[in-house]
C-alpha cells in the first residue's frame, strides 16, 4: 500500500477528531459506515506497517472522551467496542475465526439486536445501585450515575438473593422515537437546533450537569452483560438472569441462538422486516460466541473482544429528484451547493435537501437539476446523493456550475490554488458570513450559550436584533419576548444564559472569534502564552511565532484579524458590555518547573491517561502540543513510544518518562 508515514498519522488525527464530534460533541459529521470504512483503511496500513502503530491509534483503544463536569470512573473490566462488519462474508470469517481459536467444529452464537444509543456500565454493592459509568475510553468513563437514575425501569435495590457483593450489569441507554420527535418539536418551538437523532439527543441528555432536566428527558435502558461479579455459563442465559433480577432487557423474540451462517442470515432478515417498527433506533445486530467460559482465553484485539462481532445494516436508500441547487455560505466564506429534492421518506424522516459538499463533488458525479437520484441517509444522520440516474435525464439539461458572484452579497468569488473551495473574499459585509459567525460564537466549545441555537440566530439576525457578537450582550428580556416563538421562561432562560457567558475563558473567548486557522488547541496555547486579553490584542507577529504551536500561517492570520478596526471594535464593545474572558487560574507559580514549556506526550502512560498528565501540565503553566518542533522542551515518552521519539531524538528535546514526570509535579 502506497502512503506515507505522515499520510498514516493525519488519518489517525481525522479519525480522533470524528471520535470527538462522535462522543463529546454528539455531533457527528460522517456516517458510521463512513467511518467504518476510515477505519478500515487504517487497519489495512497498519498491516503492511507494523511498525509504524501507535497506542494512540483508533484500532488500539476505544475512546468516547471526556466531559465537563464529570468525574471519572475506572472500570472493573475493559468496556470495549464491537467491531464492525457489514457483509456475509466478513460474518463467515469472524465464525471461522471463533472455530480456530476454540477448537469447536459447531460453535453456538447468541443474537440480539444493536441498539443505537449510548453504552453504560451500571455497578450495584450489596444489592443497591452505587455507580453508572460511560465506556469513555475503556478504562475510565464519566461518572452520570445521577441521570442514570432517572431512568423508571433500572432498579435501584436488587433483591433476591444470588446476587453478589459487587455486580456490574451493562446496557445501552437510548430514547423512543416517540420522545425524540416530541424533544426536537419542543426544541425548535424554543428556537433551537434540533437533534440529529434519538442516539445524540441521548448522548447529549446524558451530559446534563442537572439531574432534574435528564428527568424530563424520558430516557429508557436495555441491558445486556453481566461485566463483573457473576459468571454465567452461556450468554444466551444472560437476558433470563437479568430479567430476573427485574432489569430491561430486549423483547425475547428478539433473542435468538444460531449454529451456522445460515441461522445468523435468517436473523438478519426477520429484524430488517421489524426494524423501523421498533421503538428504539437500531443499526444492526450483534453477534456473539455463546460459551463464555472461552471468552478470557480469545482475548481482544486492541480495543474489541474476538468473541463478538456487529453486523451494520446498509445505509437506506430512496429514489427522488433533484427541484434544485441552492448555495449555502458559511463563516468563512466558503460556498457549498445544497441540492433542493423532491421531499422523500427516508430512514424514519422525510428528506428535502442534501449538501453536495463542494463543486468538484457535483461535477464528479454530475449531479443536475431535474436528474432522478439515489440519496441514502449514511448511518440515520445526513442525506447524500449517491448518484444519478442517468437513463431518466432529461434531455434538455444543462451542467450546474458554481456562481461567479456570491448569492447573498454580490461579492465575485474566489478559489485559492491548492483549495477545494469555492470563496467569498466579502468576510465584513457578506450577510451570510454574519450570520455563520454569530453561530460559531455562540457555539459549544467558544461560548457555549445554552438555548441559542442556529435557528434563533437566524431570527435575531433577520430581525437586525444581532449583527455581531457585541450585540448579544445588549439584548434585554423584552427584546427576546419580541421574537417569534418566545415567551416568558423560554426569554429568561436565554438571557440567563447570556449573562452567565461572559465569564467564559480566554481560550474559547479567542475561538468563538472565529479567526482562520485558529483552531480549539491554538486558542488553548494563545490563552496561555499571552495571559491576558489585552496582551492578545497587542501581539505582533514576532511574539506570535515563538509559541510552539502556532506556525506561520495561523500568525498571520491572527495579526490580520486584530488589524481590522470592526474586529477590533467589536472586542472592545465585548468587554464594555462586561464580558471579561480570563485565563484559568493555575496551581503552581512562575518558578515551577513546568511554567511556560511546551510538552509533546508520545506512548502509553501507566498512570494518567493522556488527558490526565495535560492538565496537570496545564495546571503547572506549561503547554500542550502534538507535534515535536525543535521549540518542544520536553517530550513525555510512556509504552510504545512513536514515530514522535524519533523526531525528539533529531530536534535535540529533552526525552522524560513518566517517573520524571511524577517527581516534578
Amino acid at each position: 500500500m502506497k502512503v506515507t508515514q505522515a499520510e498514516y498519522e493525519e488519518l489517525i488525527e481525522t479519525l480522533r477528531d470524528h471520535d470527538h464530534r462522535y462522543y463529546v460533541d454528539c455531533k457527528p459529521v460522517i456516517s458510521d459506515y463512513e467511518y467504518d470504512q476510515l477505519i478500515k483503511k487504517l487497519e489495512a496500513i497498519e498491516a503492511h506497517h507494523p511498525n509504524w502503530i501507535v497506542p494512540s491509534s483508533p484500532t488500539q483503544r476505544v475512546d468516547e472522551g471526556e466531559s465537563r463536569g464529570f468525574k471519572q470512573a475506572e472500570h472493573l473490566a475493559p468496556m470495549l467496542s464491537l467491531q464492525n462488519t457489514y457483509s456475509l462474508e466478513e460474518i463467515q470469517d469472524f465464525i471461522d475465526r471463533v472455530k480456530k481459536l476454540t477448537q469447536l467444529t459447531h460453535p453456538t452464537f447468541s443474537l440480539e439486536l444493536k441498539i443505537d444509543g449510548v453504552a453504560i456500565a451500571v455497578r450495584y454493592k450489596k444489592g443497591f445501585l452505587i455507580q453508572a459509568i460511560t465506556r469513555g475510553d475503556g478504562k475510565k468513563g464519566d461518572d452520570v450515575t445521577q441521570n442514570v437514575k432517572t431512568i423508571p425501569t433500572l432498579p435501584m435495590n436488587l433483591k433476591e438473593k444470588d446476587i453478589p457483593d459487587l455486580l456490574e450489569v451493562r446496557g445501552e441507554v437510548y430514547l423512543s422515537k416517540s420522545d425524540f420527535l416530541l424533544m426536537n418539536e419542543q426544541r425548535q418551538e424554543e428556537g433551537l437546533e434540533p437533534w440529529a437523532n434519538p442516539r445524540n439527543a441521548c448522548a447529549g441528555s446524558l451530559k446534563l450537569l442537572d439531574a432534574k432536566e435528564v428527568y424530563k428527558r424520558h430516557l429508557n435502558l436495555i441491558t445486556y452483560q453481566v461485566s463483573y461479579g457473576y459468571e454465567v455459563p452461556f450468554q444466551s442465559e444472560v437476558h433470563p438472569y437479568l430479567k430476573k433480577h427485574h432489569f430491561p432487557i430486549l423483547d425475547p423474540k428478539f433473542l435468538k441462538k444460531a449454529h451456522s451462517l445460515k441461522d445468523i442470515e435468517d436473523y438478519i432478515h426477520f429484524v430488517s422486516k421489524s426494524r423501523h417498527d421498533l421503538a428504539f433506533d437500531i443499526d444492526g445486530i450483534v453477534i456473539k460466541f455463546d460459551d463464555t467460559k472461552y471468552y478470557e482465553t480469545m482475548g481482544m484485539t486492541g480495543k474489541s473482544p474476538r468473541w463478538a462481532v456487529a453486523y451494520k445494516f446498509a445505509p437506506e436508500q430512496a429514489i427522488t429528484k433533484v427541484l434544485g441547487i441552492t448555495i449555502q455560505v458559511g463563516r468563512t466564506g466558503v460556498l457549498t451547493p445544497v441540492a433542493e429534492l423532491e421531499p422523500v421518506f427516508l430512514a424514519g424522516s422525510t428528506i428535502s435537501r442534501a449538501s453536495l459538499h463542494n463543486e468538484e463533488e457535483v461535477e464528479r458525479k454530475d449531479i443536475r437539476v431535474g436528474d432522478t437520484v439515489f440519496i441514502e441517509k449514511a448511518g440515520e444522520i445526513i442525506p447524500q446523493v449517491v448518484k444519478v440516474e442517468l437513463d431518466q435525464r432529461p434531455k434538455h439539461s444543462e451542467k450546474w456550475t458554481m456562481p461567479k458572484n456570491c448569492p447573498y452579497c454580490d461579492t465575485r468569488v474566489v478559489k485559492i490554488k491548492g483549495e477545494v473551495a469555492v470563496r467569498c473574499p466579502n468576510n465584513l459585509e457578506c450577510p451570510a458570513q454574519g450570520m455563520r459567525r454569530l453561530t460559531f460564537f455562540v457555539a459549544k466549545g467558544a461560548m457555549d450559550i445554552e438555548h441559542l441555537g442556529e435557528k434563533v440566530v437566524e431570527k435575531l439576525f433577520e430581525s437586525k436584533m444581532v449583527q455581531r457578537p457585541s450585540d448579544f450582550y445588549k439584548l434585554t428580556k423584552e427584546d427576546l419576548l419580541g421574537l417569534p416563538g418566545f415567551k416568558e421562561k423560554s426569554a429568561q432562560n436565554l438571557y440567563d444564559s447570556i449573562q452567565e457567558s461572559k465569564k467564559r475563558s480566554l481560550d474559547r473567548f479567542i475561538l468563538g472569534l472565529g479567526i482562520p486557522h485558529v483552531g480549539a488547541q491554538s486558542a488553548y496555547l494563545l490563552a496561555q502564552r499571552l495571559g491576558s486579553l489585552k496582551n492578545f490584542l497587542e501581539v505582533d507577529k514576532e511574539s506570535l511565532l515563538k509559541i510552539d504551536g502556532i506556525g506561520e500561517k495561523t500568525a498571520d492570520a491572527i495579526v490580520c484579524f486584530l488589524k481590522s478596526s470592526l474586529h477590533k471594535e467589536d472586542i472592545l464593545s465585548l468587554i464594555e458590555a462586561g464580558v471579561e474572558p480570563a485565563v484559568e487560574k493555575k496551581i503552581a507559580s512562575y518558578d515551577h518547573l513546568f511554567f511556560s514549556k511546551t510538552f509533546c506526550l508520545t506512548g502509553t502512560l501507566t498512570k494518567y491517561t493522556r488527558q490526565e498528565a495535560s492538565d496537570l501540565i496545564h495546571q503547572r503553566g506549561g503547554v500542550v502540543v502534538n507535534s515535536v518542533t525543535k521549540k518542544t522542551d520536553y517530550l513525555l515518552a510512556g509504552d510504545e513510544a512513536g514515530s514522535k521519539l524519533e523526531k525528539a531524538k533529531v530536534a535535540g528535546v529533552k526525552i522524560v518518562d513518566e517517573d520524571w514526570f511524577e517527581k516534578n509535579l
